[in-house]
């Protein structure tokens, strides 16, 4: 089903470049608007703004039915709930001494009060 939109959209991407590459050019944008052409008629231009808005409605259904058909195979997840496992930090000179996360360290409790500092400290104000 998913392909058989795909390739109506584009079908339709092609023919909207098309229809908007006919239409006259009003000559505002680059400056090289004509005065003649084989397509000067106001009948023609009318079929062609109704084709460009009715070729533009119909890319924007398609383009909703393409998100729609992306998002229904898709299952709802929870980083929170999943059963895996975070990966292990690499053993470094300040790695923990459990193998526990930061999440199970706050699950079982405050950590103990922090060690007394080794080196020197800066005088507190009273």
């Amino acid at each position: 089903m998913q392909h058989v939109v795909i390739v109506i959209h584009l079908m339709l991407v092609l023919a909207l470049i098309g229809v908007v590459l006919l239409q006259k050019s009003e000559g505002g944008g680059l400056g090289i608007g004509s005065a003649g052409g084989f397509m000067t008629s106001r009948g023609t231009a009318n079929v062609l703004t109704r084709a460009t808005a009715v070729l533009a409605g119909l890319f924007f259904v398609t383009s909703l039915l393409l998100s729609i058909l992306a998002g229904m195979n898709r299952k709802p997840t929870s980083i929170l709930q999943s059963g895996q496992s975070a990966p292990a930090a690499p053993a470094g000179p300040n790695a923990p001494l459990d193998a526990g996360g930061i999440l199970n360290q706050l699950q079982r409790g405050a950590p103990s009060a922090p060690a007394a500092p080794a080196g020197p400290q800066v005088p507190q104000s009273k």
